[in-house]
């Protein structure tokens, strides 16, 4: 299975939410669609989607916040394409991104049922918000140290 990558655009919108309806309530919490939309509808120039023959299956950004570090912006993976390797595929690219740009520090933002995933890569848990996502969905905020 081929994966590529390009630059999110305007047209790009319908396929991501897709994305986030297939994940939601299982990893989002209903109330942050509005946000991802907004977020969407701004063209974000540091998001990228996923590609697996000519179709987007996954969603990310790595937005530098001050020098050494940046945050991982919406990161998302089509459910019939979780377990497949593409999740890690798409880590690894956000992993080379942040050394080619000298990010000593990955800030990740993610829920209870997610974090685990990125646990594999060497994120340790910073804190932990009850319902901070919304009901029933817990924050968790992560760093990942490259």
């Amino acid at each position: 299975m081929e994966v590529t990558f390009r630059s999110f655009s305007a047209n790009d919108v319908d396929a991501c939410l897709a994305l986030f309806d297939m994940n939601c309530p299982e990893y989002f919490a209903p109330n942050e669609r509005v946000d991802y939309a907004k977020f969407l509808h701004s063209t974000p120039r540091d998001y990228e989607v996923c590609l697996v023959a000519d179709g987007i299956v996954g969603a990310f950004g790595l937005v530098q916040n001050e020098p050494g570090q940046s945050s991982i912006d919406w990161i998302l993976l089509s459910s019939n394409m979780q377990g497949t390797g593409i999740g890690t595929i798409i880590m690894n690219r956000v992993i080379g991104q942040a050394r080619d740009n000298d990010v000593k520090i990955i800030h990740i933002a993610t829920s209870h049922k997610a974090h685990q995933f990125f646990a594999k890569f060497g994120a340790t848990i910073v804190s932990e918000t009850k319902d901070g996502w919304g009901e029933g969905m817990h924050k968790i905020d992560m760093e990942l140290r490259i």
